[in-house]
């Protein structure tokens, strides 16, 4: 089995910042792409920012300039930094990662989501 667990949600005001983590535990060989998603009230969820094995990252239009995404592969982490937060950002945000596991091949995992609230 593989876990993702998130931390660090809150609720901040506009113009702050959070940092969420995000780290991969269980049984598995290697983690291609991570990332992280976000679902607002009423709203389909949409990828906020992805990190290859590689390191290239993808961000979404919204956050580019204020988030940064970055992973530590030794550590199997992922870790969103946001600045100057937004109400529009507020919603549950939710980590990713594409995880090898033997006999299983890769899979698309899901953490439990984790809220963020921003308050203007």
């Amino acid at each position: 089995q593989v876990q993702l667990v998130e931390s660090g949600g809150g609720l901040v005001q506009a113009g702050g910042s959070l940092t969420l983590s995000c780290a991969a535990s269980g049984s598995f060989f290697s983690i291609r792409a991570m990332g992280w998603y976000r679902q607002a009230p009423g709203a389909q969820r949409e990828l906020v920012a992805r990190i290859g094995g590689d390191g290239l990252t993808t961000l979404a239009d919204s956050v580019k300039g204020r988030f940064t995404i970055s992973r530590d592969n030794a550590k199997n982490t992922v870790t969103l930094q946001m600045n100057s937060l937004k109400p529009e950002d507020t919603a549950v945000y939710y980590c990713n990662a594409d995880v090898g596991r033997h006999f299983f091949g890769f899979s698309d995992y899901w953490g439990q989501g984790t809220q963020v609230t921003v308050s203007s």
